[in-house]
């Protein structure tokens, strides 16, 4: 036994200093390693209730996010890839072209004349009334016919009807062309025969004229298909100029059709009964009428179609109104020239021929072209009635095509 050694006062101290070497050392807890790490201050979240979890939304990208219409707001505008206008990353569509989108843009050439047959320059808008199906429609711009490209097919009639005044016709038309054609313009050449044929496909004034004075004349009897030379020019438009072009057919040609494959069959039958010196049977020329009418109805709708103005020049003159089927022919011409606003001319003498072309030309430069927004909910290829007035000008002359398919 140690002298002097008390117990108690012993146990006392040690449990003394065990507790001031605890105060004095931090608490220590083990670390992911296994190894001892300090402890830090834990931060508990004020979580709310328990919700069921749902997919997480990925970033929003530029085209990521777009809502569908109906749901959570308004549908996002369409983007105008030409506009440079741009908030964030979104593109700014203006109200103009929204109106494209959604609408049907019409636009409708039309002549204005006077009591002399001169082009009336200078009207504006308020001018004109123009109506669709009878209800009148708000015209949203009148563009200038001078900055709109021109494609014209110029129809040549070579069968050995007009023989006797072709090479007279051939330089006019000729010249017309290197007349009214500008550097932006077209033409393309065709040739009535047997059958159609294309001389020269769209170009330049000169290009066309060169290959339309090259045009053989006709050495022996040749039919005439004056239906399909037509039809084939119209769809030859429609198919190689572009939308925002003008669209004009000229026919130099008395129309009078005996080859077309609507009438061909009819035509061939009755000249080989007249060659042999028989009499057509009862109701021959009732017959013959009807194929014609109907013939010149699909031609009205081939060049409305192609959204073409025709214009025919019928060289035959007086003389067209000495058998039936001139005049028939004649006024086949001037159904199809009424119907898309253009005009038909019968001169009475070859000279004349260039004061028309010189008309032509000056109505093609004086156009006024109305710009309707159409809100039509016809059906694709639905022909659609529309009537082009001056109220401000009674005395003036109008001509406008009488109606257009619908193209949606």
């Amino acid at each position: 036994m140690i002298k002097g050694y008390d117990k108690p006062r012993a146990l006392l101290l040690l449990a003394a200093i065990i507790l001031g070497w605890t105060l004095a050392v931090p608490s220590f807890v083990p670390g992911a390693s296994g190894q001892a790490t300090q402890q830090q201050p834990v931060r508990v979240p004020q979580l709310p209730p328990q919700q069921p979890q749902a997919t997480p939304t990925p970033a929003r990208t530029p085209d990521a996010t777009r809502l569908p219409a109906g749901e959570l707001g308004p549908p996002p505008k369409p983007v105008n890839e030409g506009s440079t206008d741009k908030v964030g990353d979104e593109s700014i569509v203006e109200d103009d072209e929204i109106v494209r989108v959604t609408s049907n843009l019409v636009v409708v050439p039309v002549s204005v004349t006077d009591e002399r047959g001169e082009p009336v320059q200078g009207l504006k808008a308020t001018d004109f009334r123009l109506e669709e199906e009878g209800r009148a429609q708000e015209i949203a711009q009148v563009g200038d016919a001078e900055q709109v490209p021109l494609d014209i097919a110029i129809l040549f009639d070579v069968s050995s009807s007009i023989s006797g005044r072709f090479a007279f016709e051939q330089e006019a038309a000729a010249r017309f062309l290197k007349q009214v054609l500008k550097p932006i313009d077209r033409a393309a050449v065709f040739a009535i025969e047997g059958k159609p044929r294309l001389e020269q496909q769209l170009a330049s004034a000169e290009i066309a004229s060169a290959k339309l004075l090259q045009i053989p004349a006709p050495t022996k009897s040749t039919p005439t298909a004056f239906y399909d030379s037509t039809i084939t020019a119209a769809r030859y438009l429609a198919q190689n100029a572009p939308g925002r072009h003008r669209r004009v057919i000229i026919v130099i040609s008395d129309g009078d059709d005996n080859f077309s494959e609507r009438v061909k069959a009819g035509e061939v039958e009755d000249a080989r009964a007249l060659n042999r010196g028989e009499k057509l049977p009862a109701g021959a020329n009732a017959r013959q009428q009807a194929t014609h009418r109907k013939a010149i109805i699909e031609v009205q709708r081939e060049v409305q179609r192609a959204d073409a103005v025709f214009y025919s020049i019928n060289p035959s003159g007086g003389g067209l109104s000495l058998n039936a089927r001139g005049t028939r022919a004649q006024e086949g011409m001037q159904q199809l020239a009424a119907s898309t606003g253009g005009t038909s001319f019968t001169p009475q003498q070859l000279e004349e021929l260039d004061d028309i072309f010189r008309r032509i030309a000056a109505e093609l430069r004086a156009q006024y072209l109305l710009q309707y927004y159409s809100n039509s909910d016809a059906p694709n290829g639905k022909f659609l009635n529309i009537r082009v007035r001056t109220p401000t000008r009674a005395d003036a002359r109008v001509r406008a095509r009488n109606g257009y398919y619908v193209k949606k």
